[in-house]
């Protein structure tokens, strides 16, 4: 298919491919996001295998929030397409030398807009404008130093598979059962060290656990008797644990972190380990599976166990809400988690303009962007 031209209708990243007729208001685009999201995840809690495959999702796209990796995987699939590997704006593509293909609809993912903390503004307006939208998509929001969140539009991004032009290499290690990339371990450890927490191999467990982390000493234990593999799995969980469970969390007291870790909070370190390990290449779900088979109950769980319980601040109570949160939570945690480890996928975005990232051929297996080959180097140059 030929590229499309620069009066192509998604030259602007705001504005998407649409057929003949008047284009959906954002009040209209908005709200088919939020409906689109909203079905999700109501299948993955009657589902739970699809929380499973939100999980493989997030480690492709880590780089996106939870909400905007789900609506992807959700409009890649209603198009029966391949679930979406990296994702970028039409001028993003262009600078990276490929160009969206005649005809490729757009997909769309949730973007802030924000302005400056200066800025005279009605309070409950902005309230208004941050609409219910927003937080199903980021999970909540962070105001920067000099900047503040007041409201939310569509974005029109497209999949590598919808490009063509320059050839890319699609990063996608696989390891072999047993095995963890080299310095992983290091690098778990150093973010432990980053949250206050010192990484100890013990053969004198709490509980006679494989892990424990304990907040009072911000020490976390891993079972020196186990497999290399293994170790870093169970750290990666603790590290789960110790972003999202601490003592002052109220969401990880109410999904039933505390001394002896139960309920969702479980379900959340185990699938920020599972993540983190399937964006590095390992796949570890057979050792998850029991985990996350039972993410769909938690949910459920958590919401019987507020619905007696009046409403208290901005507590999710219902299972959609429940839902929305853990995503959110999860895909937070591992993204701060893989921006120190560092796999060798891109995250679901192009590599940095400017930057070469070289790879040993035997990393790459993943396919050529655009079905084009290349021959001559296993490099990858996003400049």
């Amino acid at each position: 298919m030929a590229p499309a031209t620069s009066n192509h209708p998604d030259s602007k990243e705001e504005v998407g491919q649409h057929s003949a007729g008047p284009r959906p208001s954002t009040e209209d685009r908005l709200a088919g996001l939020s409906q689109q999201l909203q079905s999700l995840l109501e299948n993955a809690i009657s589902t739970p295998g699809r929380w499973h495959m939100l999980l493989d999702t997030s480690a492709t796209l880590w780089r996106y929030s939870g909400g905007n990796i789900a609506l992807l995987m959700a409009q890649m699939e209603e198009r029966g397409q391949q679930q979406p590997l990296l994702v970028a704006g039409f001028r993003e593509w262009e600078r990276h030398g490929r160009n969206v293909l005649k005809g490729e609809q757009a997909l769309w993912v949730l973007a802030p807009r924000t302005a400056t903390k200066k800025t005279e503004t009605n309070p409950e307006a902005d309230a208004k404008s941050s609409v219910t939208l927003a937080d199903q998509a980021s999970g909540g929001t962070k105001e920067t130093d000099r900047r503040k969140i007041v409201g939310w539009r569509a974005q029109a991004v497209f999949d590598v598979s919808q490009t063509e032009g320059q050839p890319l290499y699609i990063p996608r290690p696989m390891m072999e059962v047993g095995s963890s990339p080299m310095g992983l371990w290091s690098s778990l450890v150093k973010f432990a060290q980053n949250q206050g927490f010192t990484v100890e191999q013990s053969m004198s467990q709490y509980g006679l656990s494989s892990g424990y982390t304990d907040f009072a000493g911000r020490k976390i234990q891993v079972g020196a008797w186990l497999g290399q593999e293994q170790r870093v799995a169970v750290l990666a969980h603790e590290l789960g644990h110790a972003c999202l469970h601490g003592p002052d969390d109220k969401l990880g007291k109410l999904y039933g972190s505390g001394l002896d870790h139960r309920g969702l909070a479980e379900v959340e370190a185990e699938s920020v380990a599972y993540t983190v390990l399937r964006a590095h290449g390992i796949d570890r779900s057979a050792q998850s599976g029991s985990y996350l088979a039972g993410w769909a109950d938690q949910v459920v769980a958590v919401e019987q166990s507020k619905l007696s319980e009046p409403r208290v601040g901005k507590e999710p109570t219902s299972r959609l809400e429940i839902a929305r949160s853990t995503l959110a939570r999860v895909t937070s945690a591992c993204r701060s988690i893989l921006e120190v480890t560092q796999p060798h996928n891109l995250g679901g975005k192009p590599a940095t303009s400017g930057v070469t990232v070289a790879y040993e051929r035997g990393d790459l297996t993943g396919p050529v962007a655009g079905g084009q080959t290349l021959n001559t180097t296993p490099t990858i140059d996003a400049s």
